[in-house]
């Protein structure tokens, strides 16, 4: 069997390195660019190096940012004493969706997980605790997702935030265990932060 030009197969390499691209998704996305007009695929080149010159994380909340500071955190009509807090940017894109919240974020970079060996140190809680104690919030909102890792992230940061915080709350179970916030429609994250249950804070 012909083997296929080095390009092409270089091209399928880096595709895969993406998540949930397997090797025949892989060739198909390739096939694809390769069909693309040059200043398609000239354009497509242009955007992912504009993203990684241009887009970086807010120094506050580590959300996704054009500037050091993103919009949310800068903008004075959010509630700077309500801090929800998510595993990835993704997660507050959705929660923002909703039109529900109207406070800011802390954006952890992960769970807790021991098994892929990501704990408390390769997240952003030290920066949390740093960030609690300068602002004193009224209420800290645990928004990790609905799985085994989320949880064991939630309960974490109740030990931690306890005393710290007179108001610690988790997202109510209209999103269902084991789902992700990225994938839960608007409706079900409004429903979940409107019903959401205080945690014992002392």
């Amino acid at each position: 069997m012909a083997k296929l030009p080095k390009a092409f197969e270089k091209l399928i390499e880096e595709l895969q390195k993406l998540p949930g691209v397997g090797p025949k998704t892989a060739y198909r996305l390739a096939f694809f660019i390769l069909k693309m007009e040059k200043e398609e695929a000239q354009s497509l080149s242009n955007s992912i190096i504009d993203l990684k010159d241009n887009v970086r994380y807010c120094q506050i909340c580590f959300n996704l940012s054009d500037e050091e500071i993103c919009q949310i955190c800068s903008d004075e009509n959010r509630n700077h004493k309500q801090i929800c807090i998510v595993e990835q940017p993704q997660d507050a894109i959705s929660i923002e969706r909703s039109g529900e919240y109207r406070g800011t974020y802390h954006i952890l970079g992960g769970a807790i997980s021991p098994q892929e060996g990501v704990g408390p140190d390769q997240l952003r809680i030290r920066e949390l605790l740093e960030r609690v104690e300068k602002v004193v919030p009224e209420e800290v909102i645990i928004a990790t997702n609905p799985n085994v890792k989320g949880e064991m992230t939630a309960a974490y940061l109740l030990r931690l935030l306890k005393g710290k915080v007179p108001r610690i709350t988790q997202l109510a179970t209209g999103v269902p265990f084991g789902g992700d916030l990225d994938f839960a429609d608007e409706i079900t994250i409004a429903k979940a932060l409107q019903s959401r249950r205080t945690l014992d804070t002392k």
